[in-house]
């Protein structure tokens, strides 16, 4: 199988092939390699390679045999390396797997190397200086987000059809809305982070995947939403497979629009067009759409103090165990300005700030949660912005100190960060385009605690509504020459 065979097929596609044996796992991941070799060197989504040691029964899964990437972060493969995008880390190669890296296995997924994230995943744009900026398939001069941004950027361009992803800020659903594919990031609970990871950045982290389809984020989902023993945060039990609710219909769903963040960024003109047409697809397609009222149940200011003592502190943590671990300063010959400016800023967090920050996240869970009381969805943008340049972040970013780098980051991304905080389930869906450029624009709809399948049942509408597989980027496996 070729390339541009390959790609024609989402991940469930690849394991059908696989079950009915028209093609073997060896076959999917030569072209997958293929496919890499293509595109890799125009938008450096890729870290690393490796020969896979994975050996799937064919027909096992229903994921069997699909070549696979992992994020640097978050997830351990044994044997091979997790350096978290950062000089401090660079060189380390786990011991064994961690509990989310054994589900891949049993899923029968076929992983073969690692992505490209920002310096500890400590930012929404993925340009660490470890590995150099992963670009942005549709628009080589952009990013492609962050910080699963290398995880996006291969999926969008063709070498996986789905991609391990977190999400503490946004980090999966940014980049699904610059590269124009699905990301669903679940509720606190859902995917276990331990035991190795526990209670990334305070609960506001989470696992998930990014993909070109709706099903195939439902089905690995499937497969690996089950807690650890001892987890400090549980979800309800699904009541059917995630998979089973994409072909259902979702009803006529009451969903709220909320077209201006909570912060001050004001949503541009082509967002806000892309804002409206989803509006008039939705109320077409049955939807009672109405704008929306939100309470966050903090200012704008609190809220952010409290997200950058929430995550400075955790990072703090990080960094001086990383440092102890493997013997390396925690100074700029390790660390980028922003990463070393949230671990300053973290050291002079009190216990009872952290507290209070603790209780404001709590304050903003318990008040979306009522806005959800009374409406199934919520519908946001998920950026109100297009695709920024590459660079765009840095630009004196040196003189920001933690606070700083937070407020900028919540800044440019004031729609996805609140349902990290309260815990909910939201998904970036690429139901359209910018006319003018031709780019992704990602629409948000966030739901209640525990209800991925409400959100799972309108996306396979949205999906049938308005294909957008079929839509490739300017840098695509499936040309010949990758471009």
């Amino acid at each position: 199988m070729k390339a541009a065979e390959y790609v024609r097929f989402d991940a469930v596609g690849l394991a059908e092939l696989v079950a009915g044996r028209e093609v073997t796992p060896a076959e999917l991941e030569t072209a997958a390699r293929e496919a890499a070799q293509l595109v890799n060197p125009r938008i450096n989504a890729i870290v690393e390679t490796w020969p896979s040691d994975d050996e799937p029964h064919p027909g096992r899964t229903p994921l069997c045999g699909v070549p696979f990437l992992i994020k640097d972060i978050g997830v351990a493969m044994a044997g091979r390396r997790m350096e978290l995008g950062s000089r401090l880390a660079a060189g380390h190669v786990a011991r064994a797997d961690s509990a989310l890296m054994t589900r891949f296995r049993d899923a029968g997924l076929v992983t073969f190397g690692r992505t490209a994230t920002p310096e500890l995943a400590y930012s929404i744009t993925t340009e660490p200086v470890l590995y150099g900026a992963t670009r942005n398939p549709w628009d080589l001069e952009r990013g492609a987000g962050g910080s699963s941004g290398g995880s996006a950027a291969a999926v969008a361009a063709g070498v996986v059809p789905i991609a391990h992803a977190t999400d503490a800020a946004g980090s999966l659903r940014i980049p699904a809305a610059y590269n124009g594919l699905f990301g669903l990031k679940p509720t606190r609970g859902r995917v276990s982070m331990g035991p190795d990871f526990d209670e990334l950045f305070s609960g506001l982290a989470v696992h998930g995947s990014l993909s070109r389809t709706v099903r195939d984020s439902a089905v690995l989902l499937d497969r690996i939403c089950r807690p650890e023993p001892g987890d400090p945060y549980s979800a309800p039990e699904p009541c059917r497979p995630y998979a089973a609710e994409v072909t259902r219909s979702p009803g006529s769903l009451r969903i709220g629009v909320l077209a201006q963040a909570w912060g001050g960024r004001r949503t541009t003109a082509p967002v806000a067009d892309a804002l409206s047409r989803t509006v008039r697809l939705l109320e077409s397609l049955g939807h009672q759409v109405v704008e929306a009222e939100v309470g966050l149940g903090a200012d704008w200011e609190e809220f952010v103090l409290a997200v950058a003592r929430l995550m400075t502190v955790n990072l703090t943590a990080s960094v001086d165990g990383l440092a102890a671990a493997f013997h390396r300063p925690v100074d700029s010959s390790t660390l980028e300005p922003t990463t070393l400016a949230g671990h300053r800023y973290g050291q002079r967090v009190s216990g009872a700030q952290f507290v209070d920050a603790l209780t404001i996240r709590n304050r903003v869970a318990r008040s979306l949660a009522r806005y959800f009381d009374a409406h199934d969805l919520l519908l946001t943008p998920t950026l109100p912005e297009l695709p920024v340049p590459l660079g765009a972040y840095a630009e004196g970013a040196e003189e920001l100190d933690g606070l700083g780098w937070i407020g900028r980051v919540l800044d440019r991304s004031p729609f996805t960060v609140p349902f990290n905080v309260a815990g909910t389930p939201a998904m970036s869906v690429p139901v359209t385009a910018d006319a003018g450029t031709g780019l992704p624009v990602g629409m948000q709809f966030a739901a209640g605690y525990g209800r991925e399948d409400t959100l799972f049942r309108l996306a396979g509408q949205l999906e049938q509504a308005r294909p957008w597989s079929a839509r490739t980027p300017v840098v695509w496996a499936g040309n010949r020459t990758g471009h």
